[in-house]
């Protein structure tokens, strides 16, 4: 019998955690975590491209970012492209979904 623990952390912006963990955990090397900095993709808490401290939700991003680039074959401008139009289709669907009215006094038309 073995037994197998796990540790659980909040993807938010309320914990920060290293460069080296964001690495560590996504899959990527610190260059690529630094790559998508520069590219805008990944923001650190201070933001400066400079530190090497992120939000726990960067982890997303760049597991993301590493499937994308490990599926696809994509090299780092396409990576950080994706993401990109993934995160605006997110904003115009949310924008969308707030928009449409919650109860409607009409009935659906058939």
């Amino acid at each position: 019998m073995s037994v197998q623990i796990t540790e659980t952390i909040w993807l938010n912006n309320d914990e920060v955690c290293s460069l080296q963990h964001v690495a560590a955990v996504s899959g990527l090397s610190e260059a690529d975590v630094m790559d998508l900095v520069e590219t805008g993709v990944l923001a650190p808490v201070s933001g400066e491209s400079t530190s090497s401290m992120f939000y726990t939700e960067c982890i997303v991003v760049a597991r993301k970012a590493r499937r994308l680039r490990d599926d696809f074959e994509l090299n780092a401008d396409g990576v950080a492209l994706v993401l990109n139009l993934l995160r605006r289709v997110d904003a115009l669907e949310s924008e969308l979904l707030g928009l449409r009215p919650k109860h409607s006094s009409r009935p659906p038309l058939k």
